[in-house]
Formats: C-alpha cells, sequence, structure tokens
C-alpha cells in the first residue's frame, strides 16, 4: 500500500510542555525521615529531552540503613495484625486518591505517557491495593480428627527488596509495597533511575503512615543494583524487568538463599483464526501492540495472520498507524508518548533499521526530527521470523505482521521462543479459539483481548518469562513462607 510520511508530534504550548518540578525537593525515606541522596542526579522528560527534576541517589551506606531499618522494624511489624496492616494500606490508598491529579502529572512528565494513561495508572493502583487490603491470610486446617490436627499457617519472610521498571512506576510500586505490607514484611523500594520521582512520593505518603523502617525508598543511579540485591540482609527480592537482568538477580540471590519473584521479559503472539472481522480484530489487536508506546512486556509483538486476511489485515493495522496522535503526554489530544530515555531510543532505532532490512515496512519507519525520543509507531510485514526484529523481544513502538497457512506450524512458531509470558487467540468461533489458546505455551492466553489483567488473576510467565506470580491470593502467599502446625491429641 502507498503511505503517507507521518506528521511531527503534536505540538504543545512551550509553557506547559516545559513545566519541572525544579522547586520540589524529592527526597528518599530511610528509617522514618526523608533524606537527601549521597549524590542527586537529573530526571528526564522524555518529550522534551529536558530536566524536570533533581532526584537523590543513595551510595551503599545509605542502603545499609536502610536496609538496616528494614530488619529492625520487621521484628515488631510481624507481629501486627493482619487488620492492622489492612487499615495502613486504606489509608494510603485514601492519600493517593487524594493527591491523584498531582501523582498523574509526575507519571506523565517522568515517563511520557499520555495523561489518560497516567490517570489510569493511578486508579489500577487503587484498586490493586483495596483488593490486597482486603484479603486474609487465615490459617488452613488439612486435617482434624481424633489423633492429631494440622494447620498450615503463612508466615512474613522478612525484609522484600522491590525493584521497580520504568515503564509502570508508580502502579508497580504499588502492587509490590502492598502485598509486602500486608503479609508482615517489611521492604526497601529501589526505583529505576529513569523514574524515580513516584517511588518518593509514594515516600511521603508512608512517612507518617506506618512505623519507622517498615519502608524505605532509595534512590539508584544506575549501579546501586547488584549490591541491593547481593545484600544479606535480603529475605525475598521481587523483581519486574527484562529477563537478562533477572537472571542476575537470580545469580546474586544464590549465596543466601534469598526467595525471588521475577516478573521478566516476553514476546507475546496474537494468533488471528481466519474467521476474524479484519477491521474489528485489528483495531484491538493494534491497541495491546502499541499500548504505552510498545513498552510493556505483555505487548503484542508477533502478530500471526491467515494468508486469506493477510492483505487486508496488512492494510488496516497501517492505518491505523498511521493515523495515531503522537505527542506530548499533557498534551489531550495525544494517544502515544515518547520512548522513556535515551538507552531506549537507541535500541528503537536498531529496531527501525531491522525492520527495514529485513521486511517491507508499511508505516512509520523513522524517528522524529523533533525534541524528546519519539519514534514512528512502525508496522512492517513480510519479513521472516527469524529476524531478530521478531525473535526477540522488542521493546519500542515497532511490530511485526506474519503470514501464515497452516495452524499447526503457526501453534509451532508462536510457542518456539525462549519466552512465554503472555499470548492470545483472537476468532469468532471462540470454541476452537479457545481450544488454540489450551495449545499456547505462556503464563496467560487471552482470546479475543490482550493484556487483561486483574488484581483476583495470578499473573506470571513460563520459561525465561520468570518465576513466581503477582497479583491474587497466589501473589499474596509469595510474600509468605509456609509454616505447618502439627498437633497430637492422643498420645500412646
Amino acid at each position: 500500500m502507498t503511505t503517507a510520511p507521518p506528521p511531527t508530534p503534536l505540538e504543545l504550548d512551550t509553557s506547559v510542555a516545559l513545566v519541572d518540578l525544579s522547586d520540589r525537593a524529592f527526597k528518599q525515606l530511610i528509617d522514618g525521615k526523608l533524606v537527601e541522596g549521597a549524590s542527586s542526579q537529573p530526571v528526564i522528560d522524555p518529550a522534551t529531552g529536558e530536566a524536570i527534576a533533581t532526584a537523590p541517589v543513595a551510595d551503599e551506606t545509605q542502603a545499609d540503613q536502610a536496609y538496616r531499618a528494614a530488619a529492625r522494624a520487621f521484628r515488631d511489624w510481624q507481629h501486627t495484625t493482619v487488620e492492622e496492616r489492612s487499615r495502613c494500606l486504606h489509608q494510603l490508598a485514601q492519600r493517593i486518591e487524594e493527591r491523584r491529579a498531582e501523582i498523574s502529572r509526575i507519571i506523565t512528565l517522568e515517563t511520557g505517557k499520555p495523561a489518560a494513561s497516567a490517570d489510569g495508572d493511578v486508579d489500577s493502583a487503587l484498586v490493586w491495593m483495596r483488593h490486597i487490603a482486603d484479603l486474609r491470610l487465615d490459617p488452613e486446617v488439612v486435617r482434624d480428627d481424633e489423633e492429631s490436627r494440622i494447620e498450615i499457617h503463612r508466615k512474613p519472610i522478612g525484609v522484600v527488596l522491590g525493584i521497580i521498571p520504568w515503564n509502570f512506576p508508580f502502579f508497580q510500586t504499588i502492587y509490590k509495597v502492598a502485598p509486602a505490607l500486608l503479609a508482615g514484611n517489611t521492604i526497601v523500594i529501589k526505583p529505576a533511575p529513569t523514574t524515580p520521582l513516584n517511588a518518593m512520593l509514594i515516600g511521603e505518603l508512608l512517612q507518617d503512615l506506618v512505623p519507622a523502617g517498615v519502608v524505605n525508598v532509595v534512590g539508584d543511579g544506575g549501579d546501586l543494583g547488584p549490591y541491593l540485591t547481593a545484600h544479606k540482609e535480603v529475605d525475598k527480592i521481587s523483581f519486574t524487568g527484562s529477563s537478562a537482568a533477572g537472571r542476575k538477580v537470580m545469580a546474586s540471590s544464590a549465596e543466601t538463599l534469598k526467595r525471588v519473584v521475577l516478573e521478566l521479559g516476553g514476546n507475546d503472539g496474537a494468533v488471528v483464526l481466519d474467521d476474524v472481522d479484519v477491521p474489528t480484530v485489528a483495531k484491538g489487536i493494534f491497541q495491546w501492540a502499541f499500548w504505552n508506546t510498545g513498552q510493556v512486556c505483555i505487548n503484542i509483538k508477533r502478530i500471526f495472520v491467515h494468508a486469506s486476511q493477510y492483505d487486508e489485515f496488512c492494510d488496516e493495522f497501517a492505518r491505523l498507524a498511521i493515523d495515531a496522535k503522537v505527542g506530548h503526554g499533557l498534551d489531550p489530544e495525544t494517544e502515544y508518548g515518547p520512548v522513556q530515555n535515551a538507552k531506549q531510543f537507541e535500541a528503537a532505532k536498531t529496531a527501525l533499521d531491522l525492520a527495514a532490512r529485513d521486511g517491507k515496512v508499511i508505516a512509520g519507519g523513522e524517528v522524529f526530527d523533533a525534541p524528546g525520543y519519539f519514534v514512528q509507531l512502525t508496522v512492517v510485514r513480510d519479513i521472516d521470523h527469524a529476524s531478530p526484529l521478531v525473535s526477540e523481544e522488542t521493546f519500542a513502538p515497532v511490530r511485526a505482521i506474519l503470514k501464515y497457512d497452516d495452524l499447526d506450524e503457526v501453534i509451532d512458531r508462536v510457542n518456539g521462543t525462549e519466552f512465554g509470558l503472555g499470548n492470545s487467540v483472537w476468532g469468532t468461533d471462540v470454541e476452537r479459539a479457545t481450544a488454540v489458546a489450551q495449545r499456547l505455551e505462556s503464563g496467560t492466553v487471552w482470546v479475543n483481548t490482550h493484556c487483561a489483567v486483574l488484581p483476583d488473576v495470578p499473573f506470571g510467565g513460563r520459561k525465561q518469562s520468570g518465576i513466581g506470580v503477582e497479583f491474587g491470593m497466589e501473589g499474596l502467599l509469595e510474600f509468605t513462607d509456609t509454616s505447618v502446625i502439627h498437633i497430637v491429641k492422643k498420645s500412646d
């Protein structure tokens, strides 16, 4: 198809676009006190490339202080009731709700995502936290007869290290803090170096809400992670990030047998069956392929379309990409923002080069000639599955559409990856689509939707996409150890 060149990013009044937080003091929370960092670093608005704030950065001494505070606080916090901890989480939710607009604005300036998406991050955090706060960890009686009573109790693990990525920093901080605290643990939070402000704000909200040391937030300049993960005071690590980084986290935890939950990368496939209404399904897949400008572990990254509908689907999908409105997140017309940081911008350029080299680009294909880290939403067709753009995780707004003829063959192609986070199947015949879904190898398989995570449904990956789960009761139990109480009623 012939495509017109995409427009430049939506322009925004400079007085709004360059709103900064330079006069706002962001501090770490260590042992109940808001403190400066050992050093500091600028926080960049990815839509302008300009600094919007200064964030504190911890050194190893401050990290030690945070861990010692968390270990001391655990001695008493573990003995509080679940009801007391639940009240703290509900109070935190109330404080977040009261400052929703402020938090959302910081998310937009820090991540680049549109304001509506930032609002959604805050709202999701509230839904998740309130759901978790209402869960309970009652003992389970597995046997109670004349001879014995056996109970399973769930005990807090100790000091948790929560490592937060940069794509959903507020939401992901909340869904680690909430179950950790409800289970009776204490926690040290390390935000990503490029999006630290959300975590610092959560520290402010929690300072007088929980005892000193129960929650600690330390800044990272990019080199503190290995020290934090190997530290002897850490009992559990909750990590969200790339599979490569997850393997390093797991290796560093081996010395002291730390508990780990790793939510890692994905190369999710979408199988489009030959009975779909193409415009409807193309729109649905487009939403989840480019969600958050293609920077989500469970984005649809490989789209498999039957040969009978391939050309129609490619044309419709490319049209959606060309019509998408890219711009600064504070512009109300913006649908897609920039990629989040300079490193990802370079990775996106590499993906664009691969698209041009290995396939036929039918939408986008370039970075914008504009300040910030803007990349055109890009669609490529007629590309071999062996291309790194397809076989490896692409964390950028570049998506490949692949043709198939045989259903068994395409299932093998979807499963033929080291990743196993999510997949989806799209079809009018739901029973047939569900049968295909049951053959796909991933932690979650959706039918006629994608990325539909819920607070009461466990979420995790298979293969190289992770260990353990988050969300739901199963996610809460990941923050506990099992303790069996075996009582003999009659003795010889």
